[in-house]
């Protein structure tokens, strides 16, 4: 029982440094956005950059792309490449706000996946928790300053949902079981980010980007910062530590629990945005981030027990007992 209560505590402080470091990627792209650098050509750099730092490691753990390459082009497609293309399509047609909101819906969207297709148990506790994260959520991004229900952007702000789903699920499934080898957190993420640079190349079209345009300073919180240090940043904080801690915290925990912790990435984003980038902070914003907070807190004590592989009677009753997960470790 230690064990799983140490287990447990490590996957929250993996998936609470997970939401900081994806969270500051807003904060570090925002100035090179405003430097005159195209909004997909930052993408790009953070996503080839992180397949570049990650390519020694993906040769290393070559023997991956025999054991599971299904697991590794389905995070690439999905988790990488998908959730970023389906956003920033969306951002064309609906708010910011609207978009983030919808994508965040994933861990309600996980939520049902475990239900309804795995046929697992969800603790009423789990569902309280994704109520409160996502409403809170809504409160954080102000959504209702920017409603506008274009059906075609909700449709692409939906699939970065669905590619979220996918990325809480295939964290999960590098583990061995069911006559599945198991995988190297570092396997999946290399070759994701591989995969994910090789398509967002054909999205982003990075022969057109102006790379002199990377060199010099620009604006953070009033002070100048070279642009090669925030696109570092983007790189190396929010994209090869911010995937490498979700992955962990995601085997640790559970995809739904980490899926509710995530969402405290966009209170992070909007609280660095007021501190770094003078944004401004309204009072339903800091009310949303208290919800999500506390929606996180509740989903984290509401993990399903081993017994979640069987089928769903429909009397079952919550099971606070939290399963201990056999962790691939990182080599």
């Amino acid at each position: 029982m230690n064990g799983a209560r140490s287990t447990t505590h490590t996957g929250l402080v993996l998936a609470v440094a997970s939401a900081f470091a994806f969270g500051g990627s807003g904060v570090a792209a925002k100035p090179l956005i405003e430097a005159g650098i195209d909004p997909l050509h930052v993408v790009w750099l953070r996503v080839a950059g992180a397949a570049l730092v990650m390519l020694p490691l993906a040769i290393h753990h070559r023997s991956a792309l025999r054991l599971r390459p299904g697991l590794l082009l389905g995070f690439g497609l999905l988790a990488v490449a998908g959730v970023q293309a389906f956003y920033f399509a969306s951002l064309s047609y609906i708010p910011v706000g609207v978009a983030l909101l919808v994508e965040y819906l994933a861990p309600a969207l996980v939520l049902l996946w475990v239900r309804f297709v795995q046929r697992r148990p969800v603790t009423k506790a789990a569902a309280l928790g994704v109520v409160l994260a996502v409403g809170g959520l809504a409160c954080v991004v102000q959504v209702w300053s920017g409603l506008a229900f274009d059906p075609l952007g909700l449709l692409l702000a939906l699939g970065a949902a669905g590619c979220q789903v996918g990325y809480f699920l295939l964290s999960d499934q590098g583990q061995a079981g069911e006559g599945k080898a198991a995988v190297s957190p570092v396997a999946v993420i290399a070759y994701g980010l591989l995969v994910g640079a090789a398509v967002l190349t054909v999205v982003a079209r990075p022969w057109q980007l102006d790379w002199s345009a990377l060199g010099g300073g620009a604006q953070l919180g009033g002070v100048e910062a070279p642009r090669m240090v925030l696109i570092g940043w983007i790189v190396l904080v929010s994209t090869v530590a911010a995937f490498l801690t979700g992955v962990l915290a995601v085997r640790r925990l559970s995809p739904q629990v980490a899926g509710v912790v995530a969402c405290l990435e966009a209170v992070i984003a909007t609280v660095l945005a007021w501190a770094l980038l003078g944004e401004r902070l309204a009072g339903a914003q800091l009310l949303g981030g208290l919800m999500v907070l506390v929606g996180a807190l509740i989903a984290q004590r509401a993990t399903p027990s081993a017994a979640a592989g069987g089928p769903v009677e429909e009397d079952d009753e919550d099971v606070p007992v939290r399963e201990e997960r056999q962790l691939q470790s990182v080599r």
